[in-house]
């Protein structure tokens, strides 16, 4: 390929980067394997005669997929071994994700967590075509399949996430004042406030990856969790801080034991109250919580 070409090539790679990182994150939940996927997709694309290409975006999001669905296969072997539950990795995002409200609720940690229990191409064909608005043909092309078998897993993911994913679209300053009433009473050791904002239902799931000590299994029920999560701050008698931040596109709670970084909580909130949360100690998932990680759909 002569210099021309390769810097067309990188100008065209560069304008679309964002995006597709958000393809791929969407599809692995990891950022760290989105990366290198990217890094294959740019290692594949400098090889295309660019002539030949009528429309560059699309081939671009056809590589990264391909190279996703590689690396989403080798993960799932991963994760069977992986020491209790494995949760995304969460992302500090810019207020702007927050606010493209499609975006926010397809990265969102509770959603995330859905697209955990699809197939792989189940997953990459509901991402392409239910959150990036790709055509069958195209999808059929980066997944190998008919466009005719991908209408037909499209269907069965849409109605597979439907029927698992919250029912409604929260809105930030609900899920806020939740995040809020839960920061307050953590503080204050206050059980019965915790009591209070958590769902009866709450399901508390914690990923320490083996690195970090964490529940082995999730944890369900209002009272269970509240009494571990005091138990465990009280048993550790370490001064820890929470703050507010945007995780994932969504208001979340970043904790700090003794001025480290300790552990990042999304949260799932329905009806005023948290139904989910979601905390990440696994400090190898930590690694993009100290910068803000661009995301879009376009």
């Amino acid at each position: 390929m002569s210099d021309q070409a390769t810097d067309g090539a990188t100008e065209t790679f560069v304008a679309h980067r964002n995006l597709l990182f958000t393809v791929a994150y969407e599809m692995l939940g990891s950022a760290a394997d989105a990366e290198d996927v990217l890094q294959e997709t740019w290692l594949r694309w400098v090889e295309v005669d660019l002539e030949q290409v009528r429309d560059q975006r699309a081939y671009l999001v056809r590589i990264t997929t391909r190279q996703a669905l590689n690396r989403l296969r080798s993960m799932s072997r991963r994760k069977e071994s992986y020491v209790g539950p494995w949760l995304p990795e969460p992302l500090l995002t810019a207020p702007d994700v927050a606010q493209d409200v499609e975006l926010a609720e397809s990265v969102s940690m509770a959603v995330m967590l859905v697209l955990e229990t699809l197939s792989p191409t189940e997953r990459a064909v509901f991402v392409l075509r239910e959150v990036f608005d790709v055509g069958y043909e195209e999808i059929a092309a980066a997944v190998d399949k008919t466009p005719a078998a991908v209408r037909q897993i499209a269907h069965r993911a849409r109605k597979h996430v439907d029927a698992r994913r919250p029912r409604e679209v929260v809105s930030q300053s609900e899920t806020r004042a939740a995040l809020e009433s839960f920061q307050r009473a953590l503080e204050g050791g206050d059980l019965q406030g915790l009591l209070d904002v958590l769902a009866p239902e709450v399901v508390l799931m914690s990923d320490g990856g083996g690195i970090k000590q964490a529940a082995v299994r999730p944890i369900l029920g209002s009272d269970k969790v509240s009494r571990f999560m005091i138990g465990g701050l009280r048993k550790n008698e370490i001064p820890f801080t929470v703050g507010l931040t945007l995780v994932n596109g969504s208001p979340a709670l970043v904790v700090h034991l003794d001025g480290e970084l300790d552990g990042i909580m999304a949260a799932r909130v329905e009806d005023g109250r948290i139904s989910g949360l979601y905390y990440v100690r696994n400090p190898e998932k930590l690694s993009r919580a100290e910068s803000e990680t661009p995301l879009t759909l376009r």
